[in-house]
């Protein structure tokens, strides 16, 4: 079998593109946890002796802390990166430490309870799914150094994880007292086993590429083999093309036929329905007279002689009156008509209504210009018009 220069090109790169495919695909590494529940349990280190930042890494004489788990919290953690989380901690003040700048006397019992929002700011880095870098804010209330004070606190971390349940959170907090009389700023470190649960995941930001890249390969090899039969087949196709504009050269002769012969018809079926005549109104009247029955009575036969036949009355007003009192009268005459002529048997989708008040005159007829009752009575109608057939 002969293989035409474009086929061997189309072949070439599919084989390239099917091994490409399969160096790309996607792993465990990558899927992210998205949202989820979390607890954690571990220990908290205070630094309260006034100097803040002076005395940040001052761990001998500034560090509190106590050799057991002295800090507990559960927080619930969004798809959008925002987490809400409720942490109670307990330290002890150490005799010798250095407390509000002074030297502590003896051992002081420090309770903390704190709740703050947090945000994930993968959600602006990437996402790593180890490494999870965070910020928050929120409020508590402290007693320590044997006074208690609510504090506003900012938050500064990060979680890594060992496994889609299991990781280590460390953070650090400022805690800003909300009344500075008698209590100084501090800061609180913590170090937590951290568990999470109910854990709902998702593809990574590179996941998603790698996904797209895939999809964006699969469509790239169907076109590849789509041009491989293509180029086998071009012959054959030309062939079928020649003789498909043939058939359509024929169809569209067929359909402008049969096209033309529906417009004589709908024409003459518009033709037969005009030649009915209009229903005409009396003065500030929507009521229909017998001879205006008679008349409708004969559209009814039409319609019923043609079963797909779907029209619509348009109704009108002459000029006087208001333009509001005459839209209103144009809808009842539009209704009564089309109310007739459903009450003989034809089906509510068969017949529509629009009214125009006295905005479609037939004659000069307007505001402000004199004419005879006969004229005026020409614009005082209901017309019949071929939506469908």
């Amino acid at each position: 079998m002969n293989i035409s220069k474009p086929a061997l090109v189309a072949l070439a790169c599919f084989f390239t593109a099917s091994t490409f495919a399969q160096d790309i695909e996607l792993t465990k590494k990558d899927s992210i946890v998205q949202s989820y529940w979390l607890v954690s349990l571990g220990t908290n280190i205070v630094d309260d002796s006034g100097h803040e930042f002076d005395r940040l890494f001052d761990i001998k004489d500034a560090w509190n802390m106590v050799p057991y788990p002295s800090r507990i919290s559960v927080g619930r953690y969004f798809k959008n990166g925002l987490g809400l989380e409720a942490i109670g901690t307990y330290n002890k003040y150490k005799e010798g430490k250095i407390i509000d700048k002074q030297v502590n006397p003896e051992d002081i019992d420090y309770f903390g309870i704190d709740f703050r929002a947090s945000y994930d700011l993968n959600k602006i880095l990437g996402e790593t799914g180890f490494f999870d870098p965070y910020v928050g804010i929120g409020a508590g209330y402290t007693d320590a150094n044997n006074q208690g004070r609510g504090t506003y606190n900012a938050v500064l971390g990060f979680r890594t994880w060992f496994s889609d349940h299991w990781g280590l959170d460390i953070n650090t907090s400022g805690k800003w007292a909300m009344s500075t009389e008698n209590a100084n700023n501090h800061i609180q470190h913590a170090v937590a086993v951290a568990y999470r649960f109910e854990v709902e995941k998702g593809l990574s930001r590179k996941g998603e590429e790698k996904l797209a890249l895939l999809k964006e390969m699969e469509e790239e090899q169907k076109r590849v083999q789509d041009s491989i039969a293509q180029a086998e087949e071009e012959a054959r196709l030309l062939a079928e093309r020649l003789q498909r504009e043939k058939e359509a050269a024929e169809l569209s002769a067929a359909e402008k036929a049969k096209k033309d012969a529906e417009d004589a018809r709908r024409a003459a079926l518009q033709n037969k329905i005009n030649g009915l005549g209009n229903v005409y109104f009396k003065l500030n009247s929507s009521y229909l007279t017998s001879k205006d029955k008679e008349l409708l009575d004969q559209l009814v036969t039409v319609m019923q002689d043609e079963p797909n036949l779907i029209i619509k009355v348009t109704a009108h007003t002459d000029s006087r009156g208001t333009d509001q009192y005459n839209q209103w009268l144009s809808e009842r005459r539009a209704e009564r008509t089309v109310e007739y002529v459903i009450s003989k048997g034809i089906a509510g989708d068969r017949i529509s209504h629009e009214a125009f008040g006295e905005t479609q005159l037939v004659n000069e007829c307007e505001d402000g210009v004199y004419c005879t009752e006969e004229k005026h009575a020409k614009n005082r109608r209901s017309e019949f018009q071929i939506v469908e057939f």
